[in-house]
């Protein structure tokens, strides 16, 4: 299945919040632009990127078969239970007992799992003990060398 997880723990929904300062307006990814000089406000990551705190647990990807969607090898994936998975979501699930995080999908009118990278063949489904561990909701990765999330 070529993509191994880390599970690293569960969301602390009664943490306090920690905000971080949000830079109003938006940053252009062409030409520089001078930017707006003043704060919008403060940014909760958690109140951003997880809806439901109970059932949100996070993982660490390692492997190479999601990079076409921009999953890469020690990324922090936030993943949700609670999220009824359809086909086209990435999904944590359990295959005959091994954990993987492929994009949820039909063939015919078969269920598949399929890894974003051409070099892996697609993981049927059909007769296979299977278990959906939840939705990738986010993925969380370090654009900085030497830097880890």
């Amino acid at each position: 299945m070529s993509m191994h997880l880390t599970n690293l723990g569960r969301v602390d929904q009664f943490a306090p919040a920690l905000s971080i300062p949000l830079v109003a307006g938006f940053v252009r990814t062409g030409f520089p632009s001078p930017a707006d000089d003043y704060l919008e406000g403060e940014l909760d990551l958690v109140d951003h990127l997880i809806q439901h705190p109970s059932a949100t647990y996070f993982l660490r990807a390692k492997g190479t078969s999601m990079e076409g969607v921009g999953i890469y090898d020690g990324d922090l994936l936030i993943v949700d239970r609670s999220v009824e998975p359809r086909p086209g979501h990435i999904v944590i699930m359990s295959v005959d007992g091994e954990l993987t995080c492929k994009k949820l999908s039909t063939i015919g009118n078969r269920p598949y799992l399929v890894a974003a990278n051409p070099e892996f063949r697609p993981i049927p489904l059909f007769g296979r003990e299977c278990q959906v561990w939840g939705v990738v909701t986010h993925n969380i990765h370090s654009l900085a060398p030497g830097f880890s999330v």
